[in-house]
């Protein structure tokens, strides 16, 4: 199985290997010691792969410790102990990880539109149902009939119901009515799809407060996640929306979609460090296998090879 992850990684991760492995192979062959000339260098790389500015100098003052303490002085060796600091950033603990055994749970799912918000709750779906999990989904982004009727075309299409109301309904409401049929048919796991409108903040925040008290009142035995959807091809943006989300609600981790898309996939580097939530699921293209779980140090692996 990791094999597999493995080598849709490295398919998934093409553009920004590129951007990041290639250039410091190039790096490599032009050099023969390494120098500070050669630390500058991969440190432009790292920020052109959008790791961010912060992330990026705790990288490179980690690799300068690594190289003096493990006596390297060849160009040749340096990928393996930049490797090696890189998977020490992304590493996830445990209880970090997506939990696939505990019943029951709901999960809410906030991010802007566009981010690939709907699409990855049919993805998640599809993941928990494949461990034989039952599972709801809530339409619960209700200021949008397109987000109503795309979540119930991916309900259709694993085989899902999609509890929902009317455009323009409470979202609250909209979670009271999944949290009572998950509650009533005894299903494992609801999945709610909310939020996804960054530029009113004030009413994010109302929004957001009235859902959570919804959950914490109706549905006080099930486990929570609160998942954040952000699309890696929008770079050092994503880290701003995070940072903005995470003003607004107790967030348990990220979604990073359209990694496949862009070159900019050192943004999950600054995500943990800059903002300190972890990344728990990626996705990796369009199919409905599409979507990982987040493991730091295989992501590593195959970005740097």
């Amino acid at each position: 199985m990791l094999k597999i992850i493995f080598a849709k990684l490295s398919e998934g991760l093409n553009k920004t290997k590129h951007n990041i492995t290639d250039r410091i192979d190039d790096l490599i062959f032009n050099y023969g010691k390494i120098d500070e000339e050669l630390l500058e260098e991969i440190e432009e790389i790292l920020i052109t792969a959008d790791v961010g500015m912060n992330t990026t100098l705790k990288i490179i003052s980690e690799l300068r410790t690594s190289l003096k303490e493990r006596k390297i002085n060849e160009s040749s060796e340096i990928k393996s102990v930049l490797k090696d600091v890189l998977i020490s950033h992304v590493a996830l603990e445990e209880e970090s990880k997506i939990d696939y055994t505990t019943t029951p749970q709901i999960i809410l799912v906030i991010g802007v539109n566009g981010a690939g918000k709907t699409t990855s709750i049919g993805k998640m779906a599809k993941k928990y149902k494949d461990k034989n999990k039952s599972v709801l989904l809530v339409a619960g982004d209700t200021f949008r009939a397109a987000a109503i009727d795309q979540l119930k075309v991916w309900g259709h299409r694993v085989d899902v119901e999609v509890i929902s109301q009317q455009e323009g309904s409470d979202p609250a409401s909209v979670i009271y009515d999944g949290i009572q049929a998950a509650k009533s048919r005894g299903t494992d796991v609801l999945i709610c799809d909310t939020a996804g409108r960054l530029h009113n903040k004030k009413n994010l925040v109302m929004e957001l407060n009235k859902v959570f008290r919804i959950v914490e009142r109706e549905y006080p035995e099930a486990k929570r996640e609160v998942l954040l959807v952000l699309d890696a091809t929008t770079g050092q943006n994503a880290i701003i929306q995070a940072k903005t989300f995470k003003e607004v609600a107790d967030i348990t981790g990220i979604i990073l979609t359209k990694l496949d898309g862009t070159a900019k996939g050192g943004a999950i580097l600054a995500v943990k460090d800059e903002v300190g939530i972890p990344v728990k699921l990626v996705g990796l293209g369009e199919k409905i296998e599409d979507l990982e779980d987040f493991d730091g140090e295989t992501f590593i692996k195959a970005l740097i090879d």
